[in-house]
């Protein structure tokens, strides 16, 4: 790892808190972890530049904005090279919020998110399903998400 690229205990500590709450003030973090307001600052923006924080977002339920079945679905491909394809094709179809590339069972799997179950029929013969490259696919939807969190980044 360059020099450029360390982060040392400071940083560490710096992204615990704001991955708890990322609309925290700087001054808070900064009194949280002993340093200047404008230590914090460039510190943020420099994981930033390096690419370990990676933007910043609101985080917006799906159910209340009419989003209620949540499903895992696993694709087999006729052949793994088509993956490339296959992602391309997927990132038209808006349900689709996660896609891996994966070992394993399936080539591909993804996480949507649909109105209800006929919705998630719908995406799953009318869209997915005719992409070519795909032969099958296997669902599980999710009934309840237990855990929902940031990689930690201090040692416990």
């Amino acid at each position: 790892m360059s020099e450029n690229l360390q982060i040392d205990n400071l940083d560490k500590k710096i992204l615990d808190i704001i991955t708890k709450n990322a609309r925290i003030p700087y001054l808070e973090v900064a009194r949280e972890c002993g340093v200047s307001g404008a230590a914090i600052h460039q510190r943020v923006q420099r994981l930033i530049r390096i690419g370990v924080i990676r933007g910043s977002e609101f985080k917006v339920d799906p159910v209340m904005v009419g989003f209620k079945t949540c499903a895992y679905i696993g694709i087999f491909l006729d052949h793994p090279g088509h993956f490339r394809e296959v992602v391309t094709k997927f990132r038209d179809i808006p349900e689709i919020i996660e896609c891996h590339y994966t070992t394993g069972n399936y080539s591909l799997f993804i996480k949507v998110y649909t109105r209800d179950n006929e919705h998630l029929r719908m995406i799953l013969t009318d869209t997915i399903q005719n992409i070519s490259g795909i032969v099958r696919t296997e669902t599980l939807i999710s009934l309840e998400e237990s855990i929902n969190r940031q990689i930690p980044v201090l040692s416990r």
